[in-house]
């Protein structure tokens, strides 16, 4: 494009050549004056709009007012929405720890008046500090999400803690109910104990593998821990005997028996009346022979049944290294 300049104070005719760059440059250079006068006039439309007298002008403001209002309240209701689902989430997975806290407590021996699950923790305080990132301050939404999240994390691995401690617990206390702790029948001494003694037949120095209790025939005789009947017949010196196997390679032996209420295969319950005291086999006199096996190895019943009177708690740590050990 070619441009021819003519004036009467000009001595020649002058001429100004366009390309098409030119022409661009220019359109561009027109738009951004388009929209910066926009964006000015925009500016102190809205400005003073709101100090005009002109009743237009207050209800277009008021209407993006209102309309900004509506974005942010949207904005708000979509996030409180999040939120709630959260929040009740992080109320079921509570109620779930606070039952699973209360079995773990019950498991543990802890008394609820110590530690009260339902109950609200204890008070707190302190003072406010006095730098500038110690300084109180709101939670933005941003934040609090953030916040709510870091706590469902936290609540999830506690949780799985305590499921942890709860099947230890467990097993801790099944693995205690199958030690054979209970008095097998109710007398205060034994005639014979475990040990080396001399041998109430011959005279000569012999090992006995268990503990003798004097009782009247027909004395009820117990089941020290529950377990499964493994052996209930005559044998020539044990005379009428029962064997109950109580797992971990722990074993009962209840002798001279001059009755048996259980049969091989039974379960048995941890104090069930199981047999009477007779003088049947290799007896002197009316009395119960109770044996303790570990791996068949003769242990003395001393040390498990002082664990059921709470006479020597730290037994059990001795039980525990000799099962292990043999």
């Amino acid at each position: 494009m070619q441009i021819i300049l003519l004036h009467p104070r000009l001595s020649r005719v002058r001429s100004l050549t366009l390309n098409s760059r030119h022409v661009v440059l220019a359109l561009l250079l027109l738009m951004v004056a388009v929209l910066a006068a926009a964006a000015l006039v925009a500016y102190l439309f809205l400005r003073h709009a709101a100090d005009s007298p002109s009743p237009m002008l207050h209800d277009v403001v008021e209407s993006l007012m209102r309309q900004d209002d509506d974005r942010k309240e949207k904005y708000l209701k979509e996030n409180l929405a999040v939120m709630a689902i959260k929040l009740g989430q992080m109320q079921a997975q509570l109620m779930r720890l606070d039952a699973l806290g209360e079995r773990v407590q019950s498991l543990s021996g802890v008394r609820p008046e110590e530690f009260n699950f339902k109950e609200p923790p204890g008070g707190q305080g302190g003072a406010i500090g006095s730098s500038a990132a110690t300084i109180p301050h709101a939670l933005n939404m941003s934040q609090l999400q953030q916040s709510l999240d870091a706590f469902d994390v936290d609540i999830g691995r506690r949780a799985d803690y305590m499921n942890v401690v709860e099947t230890a617990l467990m097993s801790d206390k099944i693995k205690a109910k199958l030690l054979p702790t209970n008095q097998p029948v109710n007398v205060r001494y034994n005639s014979s104990s475990f040990g080396w003694r001399l041998d109430p037949f011959t005279g000569g120095n012999a090992f006995h593998e268990g503990l003798d209790f004097p009782a009247p025939i027909g004395t009820p005789i117990y089941a020290a821990a529950a377990g499964v009947v493994v052996a209930a017949e005559f044998h020539y010196q044990y005379g009428n005997m029962l064997d109950i196997d109580h797992g971990n390679d722990i074993m009962t032996r209840y002798a001279h028996a001059s009755k048996l209420y259980a049969k091989v295969g039974d379960i048995v319950k941890r104090g069930q009346h199981i047999a009477d005291i007779g003088t049947t086999g290799r007896s002197t006199g009316p009395h119960l022979h109770f044996e303790v096996r570990i791996k068949g190895a003769a242990q003395d019943p001393r040390k498990f049944l002082a664990l059921g009177s709470g006479a020597a708690p730290a037994m059990a740590t001795t039980i525990a290294a000799t099962i292990a050990a043999k």
